[in-house]
């Protein structure tokens, strides 16, 4: 396939037209004409048809845009991956997807430690499910995986758990709400509006039994899968919601809400999930070794 070709279908196919795609490219558009019409033969379909005074995809053309933004993407991709100035270290590449279970508070800290390191680090954040964070890592598209649980076996992913740290469970809620709550905690929870995560994830497994054993039965207002969302309701007082007591003083303050109870029975596990099995990659160590000695040290 001709490139340039495909750079000039690309091209007109963004740019909405043969005329205003020339300006761009500096060519004239019979030029332009000719390139593609050369492309469409090649290909043995038309790329484009008339609409009017303009031009339209056609499905075969709606395919091969698709294509070529591909590839002109990773072209771009290769250029700034590879080109450097003169005298300029590459910086370490760090590709790391955050299970969305996983509290962005604590993603942060989690990753925070990659950023010191003395190299340039250069750091690609994903969000998302957590068996499809884990099939791109089994892929090497990511270096590591942050969840709330360890990835297992059931999977069929070759992948290496590595335990960061563990965090009981604290209640907040705004203070108009408190006032609200009958009784001590944890039975002013019973009737009370509550924000919960939702049931994949492994605290809201923890809840429901929680609620069981201590006879309670609060008034489910919101189920969230983003930890964010949830918090972002309770600070509008819209109901009890949990978070991990690590991380208390830093809710009170973002949030502007108050601490009504804890449970150590409640716990939520933190894990890097990687492909090696013993950890090289320095931007990995650095997470592992601030996780273990700083954020849950106590």
């Amino acid at each position: 396939m001709n490139f340039k070709h495909l750079r000039y279908f690309w091209t007109t196919a963004k740019a909405g037209g043969i005329m205003r795609a020339g300006e761009q490219l500096n060519t004239t558009p019979q030029t332009l004409s000719g390139q593609i019409k050369q492309l469409e033969e090649w290909l043995g379909h038309d790329l484009f048809r008339k609409r009017g005074r303009g031009l339209e995809l056609t499905a075969e053309g709606r395919v091969a845009l698709g294509y070529a933004e591909q590839i002109f993407t990773l072209g771009d991709e290769l250029e700034k991956s590879i080109r450097l100035a003169r005298g300029q270290s590459r910086p370490i590449t760090f590709r790391v997807g955050v299970a969305d279970s996983v509290a962005k508070s604590v993603a942060y800290h989690l990753l925070e430690p990659a950023l010191g390191l003395a190299e340039q680090v250069h750091m690609t954040c994903h969000e998302g499910k957590f068996p499809e964070l884990v099939a791109q890592l089994s892929l090497n598209r990511l270096d590591l995986v942050l969840a709330d649980e360890p990835v297992s076996k059931k999977i069929g992913v070759k992948a290496f758990n590595h335990g960061l740290g563990t965090s009981s469970m604290s209640f907040f809620c705004a203070p108009a709400l408190r006032s609200q709550l009958q009784g001590p905690f944890p039975k002013c929870l019973h009737g009370a509006p509550m924000l919960i995560q939702g049931p994949m994830s492994s605290v809201r497994q923890q809840l429901d039994h929680w609620f069981n054993k201590h006879q309670l039965q609060p008034r489910l207002v919101g189920e969230f899968d983003d930890s964010a969302l949830m918090n972002a309701f309770g600070r509008e007082g819209r109901g009890v919601f949990t978070s991990p007591t690590v991380l208390e003083e830093e809710t009170q303050a973002q949030f502007g809400v108050e601490v009504i109870g804890r449970s150590t029975e409640l716990v939520e596990e933190f894990f890097a999930i990687s492909v090696e099995r013993r950890i090289s990659h320095p931007c990995v160590a650095a997470i592992t070794k601030a996780a273990r000695s700083d954020l849950f040290a106590a």
